[in-house]
């Protein structure tokens, strides 16, 4: 039995991934500890981890401190939460022997714990994967949308902050990429090769286990046999960026006079009584236990979370994506391209416009091909078994 320091941030679609992760280790004999936020403590507990968390609000103040509006700003943001981080896990684990430290791809200052602590180290990618290469060419597109003397006060921060860790901890932080994907000598990445942009440039030591989907305990009282046979609609904008009371009264509008059943989850954020009158075809609730219903659906409306866009291909669920933020417009892209769904705009979007891609789409055979032979690729893939299998080969390589 080996000990793993779990190292993760906030965020739904950073942590759902893990859960069958978590359990699987388990399940083999490994023994987890797992940092997050404490507002997934029940979930992660469940999965037979102790967990052990770190000051949230404090998390998200120094990240924010960074700037927001630029990505390079963001960046600074994550190097400005190891003050949070660091010193609160160095002091949790304090005389505690681990293995190895599995770590986020994009929270936590994972890469930079693995280097203090030198544990072999596992990147969890939750979103798409990045290259060296493609990270950069990233990099330098921004830098040219960015005002000289603007940019020049990023990069003397970056600068500052990454010389203080280095003094501080006697870390190594080349460049932006080691801070923004943490890299490692494993990446497990919850996509397939096919569904990740350019995947033919990833190395070996990027892991493409597909879609890690674990059965989520849930407390929500969600009759399913109301819409068992009825095949209906689903739409949802994730936990995130939910709150579009004028998008649900379009959606209202869009199919509110249709035979169509539809559910719709409008998060904790919007206000049932905002939404005025509710069609008689629509069941709204605040939440709903996703993975139960997308099996009895027939078309998935999403903001193009990583998690949520899995979860509807796999299974068999055609989409309309409607990206929000983040890596959501990628994703939405991926979609259209593989031919298994529709990119739709929210800024511009009429109800007619979404009727008829939703007509559109349910009428095209070629969608439902495209879905198919997509929930294929990505049931075979091996989620979070394989992935665990990947870090075991690895641990052993290690041992």
């Amino acid at each position: 039995m080996a000990r793993v320091l779990f190292i993760n941030g906030g965020s739904e679609g950073h942590i759902n991934p893990t859960i069958g992760v978590v359990q699987e280790l388990i399940s083999r004999g490994e023994e987890v500890v797992y940092f997050c936020i404490e507002a997934y403590r029940e979930r992660i507990e469940k999965t037979g981890a102790s967990v052990r968390t770190f000051d949230d609000q404090k998390f998200i103040k120094a990240f924010i401190s960074g700037g927001r509006d630029y990505l390079l700003e963001r960046i600074n943001g994550l190097l400005l939460t190891a003050d949070i981080v660091i010193p609160s896990v160095l002091e949790q684990i304090e005389n505690e022997h681990f293995d190895y430290i599995i770590h986020d791809s994009m929270f936590g200052c994972g890469h930079l714990l693995a280097q203090i602590l030198k544990l072999p180290a596992i990147n969890s990618c939750t979103s798409f994967a990045q290259t060296k290469g493609s990270f950069d060419q990233l990099v330098e597109q921004i830098s040219t949308r960015i005002p000289t003397e603007t940019l020049k006060s990023i990069d003397d921060k970056f600068q500052s902050l990454t010389s203080k860790l280095k003094e501080q901890y006697a870390v190594e932080i080349p460049s932006r990429y080691e801070v923004f994907c943490n890299p490692a000598p494993l990446t497990i990445v919850y996509t397939t090769r096919e569904f990740q942009p350019n995947g033919a440039a990833f190395d070996p030591t990027f892991k493409f286990v597909g879609p890690s989907i674990a059965s989520r305990v849930t407390q929500e009282n969600f009759d399913l046999a109301a819409i068992v046979g009825k095949e209906p609609i689903y739409i949802s904008l994730g936990t995130v960026f939910n709150q579009a009371i004028d998008f649900y009264k379009l959606c209202f509008e869009a199919f509110g006079n249709t035979d169509h059943t539809v559910v719709m989850s409008i998060g904790n954020r919007a206000q049932m009584a905002d939404l005025g009158e509710i069609p008689p075809n629509f069941i709204v609730k605040n939440y709903v236990p996703q993975t139960q219903l997308l099996p009895y659906t027939k078309l998935f409306i999403t903001h193009g979370g990583m998690n949520s866009a899995h979860e509807g291909l796999y299974y068999g669920v055609p989409l309309i994506v409607i990206p929000q933020s983040a890596d959501q417009p990628m994703v939405a892209a991926q979609v259209a391209s593989i031919g298994a769904g529709m990119q739709l705009q929210m800024q511009s979007l009429t109800a007619n416009q979404l009727r008829e891609a939703v007509d559109h789409v349910l009428s095209e055979p070629s969608y439902k091909i495209a879905v198919a032979n997509t929930r294929e690729s990505l049931r075979q893939s091996g989620g979070y078994r394989q992935a665990v299998d990947e870090i075991f080969k690895y641990r052993s390589h290690n041992e």
